[in-house]
């Protein structure tokens, strides 16, 4: 039975000389460490040994076979010898990187070398775009539809529900504060832990956590609002306040763990490391998810708040809350079981193993050196400048739906339906965005893809900054085109968003995915608790047009830091991406 070798002749020399040494090793130690004489003339074979198996042996990513011939052995010529014979082949361990010979040269070739197929563009983009565990996914969308829509409607209630309390932004600028606080101290430690525990029943607690602080929060602005309370002052001082303000950071920053563990870690694992148009699919699909729930929780709120009580509203809204808890629990589990148990599976590949579990003595040294880790593997990741932009970007707390532009077009008059309306439009922004993106990618590459968002991005907001400061903002017309310049910078942001996802998923190892990924949302998050403490100094709506010029400043800085590393691309970059 003769042995084929099949050779392509593309890649590197390693593997040449490493099949050259075992060649040799198991050719001395066959022949007892003697030196028999080789010699090429009339093919010969040579008897099999058990250790010497190369009947099955398949070589590829070699860069030259020089000469095959076959040879004659001079060894055990015992009647119980195998009579198997095997052919010698010799390989050139001189053959150069550089150098590409013909695979055919010189010298008589005694057996048929035969190579191995090689895929085609358009067959090797259907395995790229085939994700690993489709079933999985599919079940990760729909606890991602019942997590995110309880999340996005709170997101939009409770904002609301505390304008109609007090006349300034003073309120929800002191919750997001107290939120973001916590995000910076507990972010790592949280990203740390999500590494070393298994991921179903970590996701599954933090996700009980998270309820259950909402729950809380909507049962003290309940009371607050069945009391007439009015927070014009000692904010701080009220039982309920308080609560409401820790409650709203534990809500925060389970969150934010929830969301780091599906988009940095698991859809990477359920769509596959190594397909990345699968990745992209999956990443786009889950903005669009996001952005969906979005439309639906501020609609519905808005409606609900327009036609009832407040208090009913955060009634139907708690329960909703409860109805979803179960439902997302049981999809993760399902997510889990559909792909494999891979989210079982150790985090580090390379090793096989996993840190050990800390003990509940030693939190606080394992916290602080959590969040120096996590710092320096932050620091040293090789996409940072990508990532200092979504951080800069984040400062942009004012000019983007959310508690402080809910509040401040509240006290402007407009009617909840309208605001809810201004929230799903940037929405159906932010989900063209997703399609755009895509195309974007195509045309430009990603890295190019990435900087043309950050500057769609801070030209809006440059044009909805400069209709704020005209005066004519008292105007229903000029209201009307303030809103949509923001509106319109949502395609901007949500491109960078679902590009920049990528490109941190394509530079982050997998095995550190939510140490620097909570790490980067806890900069995040101080990026906008900095802002958020300028807007408890300067709290009143008079202040408005300050505190947007800092975060049109912020979005136009991202930009330019962005840009500048596409200028002057590193080889790590060239290595990581086409451009």
């Amino acid at each position: 039975m003769a042995a084929a070798v099949f050779v392509s002749p593309t890649t590197r020399l390693s593997w040449v000389k490493m099949f050259t040494s075992l060649s040799r090793r198991h050719f001395h130690s066959y022949s007892g460490g003697s030196s028999t004489a080789l010699r090429s003339s009339s093919p010969q074979f040579i008897p099999r040994c058990p250790n010497l198996r190369l009947n099955n042996l398949y070589m590829t990513n070699t860069q030259v076979l020089d000469t095959v011939v076959t040879e004659e052995v001079d060894h055990d010529s015992s009647p119980n010898a195998p009579s198997c014979l095997v052919p010698i082949t010799h390989i050139n361990p001189d053959i150069h990187d550089t150098e590409s010979t013909n695979l055919l040269v010189e010298g008589t070739v005694d057996m048929i070398i035969t190579t191995l197929p090689i895929l085609s563009e358009e067959e090797q983009d259907v395995i790229a775009a085939m994700p690993a565990h489709p079933a999985g996914l599919y079940a990760l969308y729909a606890s991602c539809l019942a997590g995110n829509m309880v999340e996005h409607l709170w997101n939009f209630a409770w904002p609301a529900a505390i304008a109609l309390l007090h006349p300034s932004l003073l309120p929800v600028a002191v919750m997001g504060f107290c939120t973001k606080l916590a995000v910076i101290a507990g972010g790592p430690l949280v990203g740390k832990l999500m590494d070393l525990f298994p991921r179903v029943p970590a996701y599954n607690f933090l996700t009980t956590v998270q309820a259950s602080a909402q729950l809380l929060s909507a049962g003290m602005i309940i009371q607050a609002h069945m009391a007439h309370a009015s927070l014009e002052t000692s904010v701080l001082a009220r039982p309920w306040f308080i609560i409401l303000v820790l409650a709203g950071a534990v809500e925060g920053l389970s969150g934010l763990a929830l969301g780091v563990a599906v988009e940095r870690d698991w859809v990477v694992l359920l769509a596959g490391t190594n397909r990345p148009i699968a990745l992209a699919q999956a990443n786009a699909i889950l903005s669009r998810i996001d952005l969906l729930c979005e439309i639906a929780g501020a609609s519905l709120f808005g409606i609900l708040l327009s036609k009832y009580e407040t208090v009913t509203c955060l009634k139907l809204a708690a329960a909703l809350m409860m109805w979803a808890l179960p439902v997302v629990i049981g999809l993760t589990w399902l997510t889990n079981k559909l792909s494999c148990g891979v989210l079982d599976r150790a985090k580090c590949p390379q090793t096989g193993s996993k840190e050990p579990v800390p003990q509940v003595d030693k939190l606080v040294e394992i916290s602080v050196a959590a969040i120096k880790q996590g710092w320096d593997e932050y620091l040293q990741q090789p996409v940072l400048p990508a990532s200092i932009a979504y951080v800069l970007l984040c400062f942009n707390v004012v000019l983007a739906p959310g508690g402080l532009m809910t509040a401040f077009l509240t006290q402007h008059g407009l009617s909840p339906s309208l605001i809810g309306g201004f929230s799903c439009l940037c929405a159906f922004m932010g989900v063209g965005a997703t399609f755009m993106s895509a195309k974007m990618v195509k045309q430009l590459g990603i890295l190019k893809a990435g900087a043309a968002g950050l500057i769609l991005q801070a030209s809006f907001l440059t044009m909805a900054v400069g209709v704020y400061w005209s005066g004519a903002l008292s105007k229903q017309t000029a209201l009307l085109f303030f809103l949509g310049f923001i509106v319109l910078s949502r395609l901007g942001h949500m491109s960078y968003s679902v590009v920049g996802a990528q490109i941190l998923q394509t530079g982050i190892p997998a095995s550190k995915a939510n140490l620097i990924g909570a790490t980067e949302m806890s900069v995040a998050s101080l990026a906008e608790s900095i802002l958020l403490g300028v807007v408890i100094i300067a709290n009143d709506v008079s202040h408005f047009g300050f505190l947007s010029m800092l975060s049109l400043l912020s979005v136009v800085t991202a930009a330019w830091l962005f840009c500048q590393w596409l200028a002057k691309p590193t080889d790590v970059q060239t290595s990581l991406f086409s451009l």
